[in-house]
């Protein structure tokens, strides 16, 4: 586990991992409790966390492209675009991000 975070793609799966997860609780969680509930609290703290989450995953995407050298047509718009689309880091790491070293 620690040589998975130590390399920048470990580090942007890892953010990836994590914006994901937020993204599950925000929506599954937090919008059903302020909703249906009426308590809008998890709502106020998950809302920042995603978005700090979401653009440590872009600006580390951008980095680790940079450099690694990506070609940006073939390799970094198709992660920028992943985390674009709910839940698109873990389709992303899944099929591209995970065979890098």
């Amino acid at each position: 586990m620690q040589k998975f975070i130590l390399t920048k793609v470990g580090r942007l799966r890892l953010i990836g991992f994590l914006e994901g997860i937020s993204l599950l609780v925000l929506i599954g969680i937090a919008v059903p409790l302020k909703y249906l509930g009426g308590n809008p609290s998890l709502v106020k703290t998950m809302g920042p966390v995603h978005g700090l989450l979401f653009l440590l995953f872009v600006f580390h995407t951008l980095s680790v492209g940079i450099e690694q050298r990506w070609q940006f047509l073939k390799t970094t718009w198709k992660v920028i675009v992943a985390c674009l689309i709910p839940f698109g880091t873990f389709y992303i790491d899944y099929t591209l991000l995970s065979r890098m070293k």
